[in-house]
């Protein structure tokens, strides 16, 4: 291609280099560049060769003024070239490829030399408006590519303003400055982008653009962008960062805010008018919950009949009120559950519904699904009815206000000695209670936090459970024995026991915990063992689980002796769904949880804290820090192995709860 002599023109970083060709080979050529440095360059990277040979047994230096030489007269021509009006004049060729003179003799009307050659595609290179190179020919875009390039080109100089304007702006808000150049438009465009940027990193639409905005504002810490939007009062210091990547709704569309604006408006009365709802009003049912309870979903009721109890378990009707496909139906589908957190609550639906007309209040009217459950003094299930009804619940009470009446109280009385007669049957038929602590977390003042433990089985607490697995069961078996499709819940025996009855010792219900089997939703009924019950549901929370609404419904069509509301296919449907949103709900429960334990933490580096040793190999030991009930492992130490059920103390070194780092030593 090229012959020793020569000069020839390369690209490099995007600048055009000239130099003398000193040597060539096949497909590479030896070259001395204008900047004096010799190399070798691939025959493919070459724009332009002259046609004119020049001697180069000159000295280097002067070789290399020649070629600088060169360069400046090249550029200087690149001044005269209009690509523009070139363009036009190929408008009437009937091709769209040319060789390189003939369009650079249409440019400057004359013959064209090595230089005008060489300055015309410099002009090509430089401006890809009107043409580009290709296999040594140049090629005329047509008017729609060119249209094409300039709102490229218009949107690429938007960008460029936005990466500068918006790294000014961070800049403001990082030095507290309250006024900023852009508009509220591109400053709300600019959050969202570094927003995005930091919950979703190269997944955001705009992660590039992200990265440059924080580059030219000198942010490049990993956090920075938390901290800016704090700053800018966008997010909160203990923003949820976990539920924002999730992407899961804090709020309700319009529709299902309208459906529910209607719902409160309906008069309760006309609840009365359905010849299927028996009217309850005369029982005295009672809810128990903790003391901040705002949904109350379940109430109790009992009643002796003869030698026997006819015990009540009053559900909430949501069903009555959230129909398949309404909007608010549809929400509690994107949503599957209520997620509960330290500093509060996103409901599966409205408050004006969870917390109003679907809430067991006390002394109001309320639609609800009642299970009227016969049981003999032993506790054994004779008879099962379950109606629509309305109820009007007498007495509202928390765990520990039961608990310190339960013995007094008649029917708390009733209720628990039948509590106790579920819950033994249930261990005889293998049932693992494993009960542990509730973790408490308490967030005051803003930042200042407190954790605690709550007893999980004293007998009030267990006294609802009790009632709500009673209900829950007969559920199963009432839509099992009807042959209707469903969604049941069921677990397979634990891989090993080594709890054996009630057991309340944190080391071996850690330990059984750890071997139990994975629960499963399906259409068809199966034993759950850690219940011991030889079939399962949840029907008792339609409040707050998509499940037991679904159940409702799929109940109501029973009872109604209508067609089945969910047909095989849809409850398959369902179980997909459910699974799908209950795991990122839980995920994102327990990184929110975790989040304020390492929050809790952070005052309490370097003072000891009892751990309960779990398991102890020979390169971890993991643990259980008891009075927050974290989860922990630490190297085993080369000396005094810790032995398995034995408590030690650690000490924090390290906390971070926004990188999710926790340090301990022994």
């Amino acid at each position: 291609m090229s012959t020793t002599g020569k000069i020839i023109e390369y690209l490099d970083g995007g600048k055009f280099l000239c130099a003398y060709v000193t040597g060539a080979q096949a497909k590479r050529l030896r070259l001395i560049n204008q900047n004096g440095r010799e190399m070798n360059l691939p025959t493919s990277r070459v724009v332009h060769c002259s046609e004119k040979t020049y001697p180069i047994e000159l000295a280097r230096e002067e070789l290399t003024r020649n070629l600088q030489e060169t360069a400046a007269r090249r550029s200087s021509l690149m001044g005269r070239i209009d690509l523009q009006e070139i363009w036009e004049l190929t408008a009437d060729e009937t091709t769209d490829t040319f060789y390189p003179a003939f369009l650079a003799e249409l440019s400057f009307g004359e013959d064209a030399d090595d230089d005008i050659v060489a300055a015309f595609l410099r002009s090509v290179f430089m401006d890809r408006l009107y043409f580009k190179y290709k296999e040594n020919r140049v090629v005329a875009h047509s008017a729609e590519q060119i249209e094409q390039l300039q709102r490229q080109r218009t949107k690429e100089a938007e960008v460029e303003k936005l990466i500068q304007d918006g790294a000014d702006f961070l800049k403001s808000i990082r030095n507290g400055e309250k006024e900023s150049g852009l508009d509220a438009a591109s400053r709300e465009k600019c959050i969202k982008i570094i927003r995005d940027f930091y919950l979703f990193a190269g997944e955001a639409k705009h992660a590039d653009i992200a990265r440059k905005i924080l580059k030219s504002a000198e942010m490049n810490r990993p956090h920075d962008p938390f901290h800016l939007l704090v700053k800018a009062g966008v997010w909160d210091a203990n923003e949820n960062i976990p539920l924002l990547r999730k992407e899961l709704s804090v709020t309700f569309p319009l529709l299902a805010i309208q459906q529910a604006e209607m719902l409160l408006q309906q008069d309760l009365d006309k609840l009365f008018q359905d010849p299927a709802r028996k009217d309850f009003t005369h029982l005295h049912p009672m809810t128990i919950d903790g003391p901040s309870t705002l949904d109350f979903d379940d109430a109790l009721s009992v009643e002796q009949e003869d030698e026997n109890y006819l015990v009540g378990v009053h559900i909430s009707d949501v069903a009555h009120y959230v129909r398949p496909e309404d909007p608010l139906f549809m929400e509690a589908l994107r949503r599957g559950t209520s997620i509960y957190f330290p500093e509060g609550q996103i409901p599966m639906l409205p408050r004006h519904l969870s917390q109003g007309i679907c809430s067991l209040i006390q002394g109001e009217l309320r639609a609800a699904l009642s299970f009227m459950i016969l049981l003999s003094p032993d506790a054994e299930v004779l008879r099962i009815r379950i109606y629509p009804s309305v109820i009007k619940v007498a007495r509202r009470l928390t765990y520990d206000e039961a608990d310190t009446m339960i013995k007094s109280d008649p029917d708390l009385a009733i209720l628990n000695e039948l509590r106790m007669k579920l819950r033994n049957r249930r261990l005889d038929n293998g049932a693992l209670l494993l009960p542990f602590p509730d973790v408490n977390i308490h967030i005051h003042d803003g930042n200042k936090i407190n954790v605690s433990l709550a007893d999980t089985d004293t007998p009030s607490r267990t006294l609802v459970s009790e009632m709500m697995i009673l209900a829950n069961t007969e559920s199963a078996r009432y839509v099992a024995d009807r042959m209707a499709p469903g969604l049941f819940r069921s677990q397979k025996p634990p891989r090993k026991r080594v709890v054996h009855g009630m057991d309340t010792d944190l080391f071996l219900n850690s330990k059984q915990r750890k071997m139990l089997s994975r629960g499963e939703l399906l259409t068809t009924p199966k034993p759950h063992s850690g219940l011991g019950v030889t079939q399962y549901t949840t029907i008792t929370s339609p409040i707050r689980r998509l499940l037991d609404l679904v159940m409702q419904h799929q109940i109501h069509s029973l009872v109604r002796r209508e067609e089945f509301r969910f047909s095989e296919e849809m409850c398959k449907d369902f179980t997909s769904v459910i699974g799908r949103t209950i795991a990122a709900a839980n995920g994102v429960r327990q990184q929110r949880h975790r989040y304020w334990l390492l929050k809790y933490l952070e005052v309490r580096q370097n003072i000891p804290l009892n751990a309960l040793v779990l398991d102890s190999g020979s390169k971890r030991t993991f643990l259980l820090l008891t009075d927050i009930l974290l989860n922990i492992d630490l190297p085993t130490p080369g000396q005094n192995r810790p032995e398995p059920g034995s408590t030690v103390t650690v000490r924090v070194t390290k906390v971070d709860p926004l990188d999710n780092i926790l340090r301990l030593e022994w």
